[in-house]
């Protein structure tokens, strides 16, 4: 019998990725997007389209009938444009309202996407599920939040289901990295520090694998994974790396942190008051400052989730989406 699952955020980046990859595994797929939402990435999938907000119960709880799985993805990203009241609504909120829909509709399961963001720095590398939380902004704050209230609900008895936590996403076609790649590329991207900071990501396909393992070991419940790639790298061979992958080598230009990230702070100090985009964000310097490294091994042992690519590779996957 051909199992009906609902995946919330469907059109995003990896509300998009998971959809594909559920289809292709024989799942009946109900896409959740907003009035507003650009369907591009769903548009030729065989999925069920669901409009409606995770912020307003009234517009989603029709379709969470008849599902046996909920993949809930949609979140609230960083911008500028946003209040903290915003975050909290879509990211704390809306995780309430997908779980009580879910509940009153009797579905038996939920996998909920969390972020190694609630971790923010790792002082001591790498970090497991035990990690203390350190959110370094109302994104990660909120996140966070989140997740120990879809935790709560796992432990109340009322619905079963399993956290995942993916590290720092990427994949071809992701428009976020189409600065990061281009600006290597064409050497107008500073390495922002001593480039040893470590860096760790996931392929969106490899974490959309994820949700579904996740989905389909009923017998998981009220645990937490963190999904990452095979190796953690120091920020200077992610730009040696990228650069290999358009015939460019070495030397970047190199500028010091400090200076960086306290005209980040002074920068969005002015703008975000007034709803501005800032240019240059304090976190976006921290990028190149915060260590990122984690250990998946509970994942490999409990979901069998392994990466399927080297670090390597999935440059190589990426820059070949954006040709110089």
């Amino acid at each position: 019998m051909t199992k009906k699952v609902l995946v919330t955020g469907a059109p995003g980046f990896v509300g998009s990725h998971l959809c594909k990859e559920l289809v292709e595994n024989g799942y009946e797929v109900h896409a959740l997007h907003r009035k507003t939402s650009n369907l591009e990435n769903i548009k030729d999938l065989n999925i069920k389209l669901c409009e409606g907000d995770i912020t307003d119960i009234d517009s989603i709880s029709k379709y969470f009938n008849g599902i046996d799985i909920v993949f809930h993805i949609a979140a609230l990203f960083r911008e500028a444009k946003h209040t903290d009241e915003t975050y909290k609504l879509v990211n704390i909120e809306g995780v309430r309202n997908v779980f009580e829909a879910a509940i009153e509709a009797k579905v038996p399961r939920i996998i909920h996407c969390s972020t190694v963001g609630v971790h923010s720095h790792i002082p001591n590398p790498p970090a497991d599920e035990n990690e203390e939380f350190r959110p370094g902004d109302i994104y990660q704050e909120t996140k966070c939040e989140g997740e120990k209230l879809a935790l709560k609900y796992f432990k109340s008895g009322k619905i079963r289901g399993a956290i995942i936590r993916p590290a720092m996403i990427w994949g071809p076609g992701d428009s976020r990295m189409k600065k990061l790649f281009y600006g290597i590329a064409k050497n107008k991207l500073p390495l922002i520090g001593n480039g040893k900071t470590l860096v760790h990501w996931v392929l969106v396909s490899d974490l959309a694998r994820a949700f579904r393992l996740a989905g389909e070991k009923e017998e998981i419940n009220e645990e937490i994974f963190i999904i990452a790639g095979r190796d953690s790298v120091p920020m200077l061979k992610l730009f040696k790396t990228i650069g290999e992958a358009y015939g460019k080598k070495a030397p970047f230009l190199k500028i010091p942190a400090l200076p960086i990230q306290l005209l980040g702070t002074i920068v969005e100090t002015i703008c975000i008051p007034i709803g501005i985009e800032p240019p240059i964000y304090r976190r976006r310097v921290d990028f190149f400052t915060k260590t990122r490294c984690f250990n998946s091994s509970k994942a490999e042992k409990l979901l069998g989730y392994l990466p399927s690519n080297s670090f390597e590779k999935e440059v190589e996957l990426i820059a070949k989406s954006f040709p110089a």
